[in-house]
């Protein structure tokens, strides 16, 4: 049992009353003590649950970002005039509505832009479609891959997949916990933010409650990354609406102040003005939906 991992779930622990914030160096020791194991089954599965139950601060997120940063893979930066964008997505995947981060990436990448996404295998609690499935349907086995091969990829496309067994198996083996509490935890928060990249980049990520915004605005401030977009997409993801308004985030650096401030630009885009406006296209079965994907990479018009 790890005796320092027992404060720090102490201090969360402690009921709505008296359980107290951690501060980001704390968070980041609990998150590298879970990572590697050295707490106890049981205290991870406590701490989780207790972590979600409290709901983390910026400074937390700052804290498990930090350890991410320390302990998980990366790519490696390439030369680029575009500063590359990462696309930051719930790992547990779509249930309802398709999913097409894909198409995006394959847009953005033909303009001259380096994507990067990242995420797993079919992960709790949604059990939903994951997008190297989707990649996997299209003919690119991002799982198959190993890192010097996605690095290969990444640097002639300009398109890059870390896929978490591969890239980050710490991070993979905190899996199955997921699975037995049955809820997510503040790491599912952390992985819409996480930048596997190991030069300047975009983190671009999906939300769906305006507090998990402003819990960024705040970690990201702290480590001094104030450029960032937030979408509020469809199942928490970055794929924008059809059926409702957008509602995009641009958090820059403040005119005049530290490069570690930000100001909040809202950008709101009606898809009536542009005339994607109709019902959200509904997640069919994957070979069904690859399909579909193809068709519009041949360029039929989606229905």
């Amino acid at each position: 049992m790890s005796d320092a991992f027992r404060e720090l779930l102490r201090k969360v622990g402690s009921g709505s009353h008296t359980s107290e914030n951690l501060t980001r160096s704390e968070s980041a020791e609990a998150t590298q003590l879970m990572l590697r194991q050295e707490a106890t089954p049981a205290q991870i599965g406590a701490f989780m649950i207790a972590h979600r139950i409290k709901r983390p601060t910026g400074e937390e997120l700052a804290g498990i970002l930090d350890a991410y940063d320390h302990l998980g893979g990366k790519l490696a930066a390439i030369p680029t005039d575009n500063r590359p964008i990462v696309m930051g997505i719930p790992y547990d995947g779509r249930t309802r509505t398709a999913p097409i981060a894909p198409l995006t990436a394959l847009v953005v990448t033909a303009a001259g832009c380096p994507v990067i996404q990242h995420g797993g295998r079919r992960m709790p609690t949604k059990e939903g479609v994951p997008l190297v499935e989707i990649w996997q349907g299209l003919g690119i086995d991002w799982a198959r891959l190993g890192s010097a091969q996605v690095q290969q990829v990444f640097a002639q496309t300009r398109l890059g997949f870390v896929y978490l067994p591969t890239f980050f198996p710490l991070a993979e083996a905190l899996v199955p916990y997921r699975e037995q509490i049955g809820k997510r935890p503040p790491f599912a928060t952390a992985e819409l933010f996480w930048c596997p990249y190991a030069g300047e980049a975009l983190v671009t990520a999906g939300f769906v409650h305006p507090p998990t915004e402003e819990m960024a605005r705040s970690a990201f401030a702290l480590r001094g990354n104030p450029r960032f977009l937030t979408i509020k997409g469809l199942e928490g993801s970055c794929d924008l609406p059809r059926d409702r308004t957008c509602i995009i985030g641009i958090h820059q650096p403040k005119l005049g102040q530290p490069e570690a401030e930000s100001d909040a630009e809202r950008l709101l885009l009606h898809p009536r003005d542009y005339g994607f406006a109709g019902s959200e296209v509904p997640l069919a079965p994957t070979p069904e939906f690859v399909t579909q994907m193809q068709s519009v990479l041949q360029g039929s018009r989606a229905t």
